[in-house]
């Protein structure tokens, strides 16, 4: 469950979940950039054996832990959203704290005037 959670963290930098998962997540997340800091082939195997997704271990290593370099601790945060509609859950975003989220951008519109030209 909580490989899961930590795998979609790396590939989309950020996660909305609940705070109870997301302070469990933390500890995973964080042990994975440790391994991913020192980045020898056993510790590519430690995080494969935990994840389980090739593709995140990929990414942990090649993108997320360089960018971790100089910390040596705190690599996520938690920031705290309110209450789920539904069951009163409170919500939380996970995120790493130095890497770059890439959101997609927004279609640029092009004014008539410059379109008649």
């Amino acid at each position: 469950m909580l490989a899961n959670l930590v795998c979609s963290l790396i590939r989309h930098k950020r996660v909305t979940t609940t705070v109870a998962k997301a302070k469990a997540a933390r500890s995973v997340a964080e042990k994975m950039v440790t391994l991913g800091k020192s980045g020898t082939i056993h510790d590519r195997r430690l995080a494969a054996a935990r994840l389980h997704q090739e593709d995140a271990v990929r990414i942990l290593f090649n993108e997320i832990a360089p960018t971790q370099k100089e910390r040596s601790g705190g690599y996520t945060r938690i920031t705290r959203l309110g209450e789920r509609q539904g069951d009163a859950a409170q919500r939380a975003i996970l995120e790493w704290v130095d890497v770059p989220i890439n959101e997609p951008e927004a279609p640029k519109k092009e004014k008539k005037a410059e379109a008649a030209k």
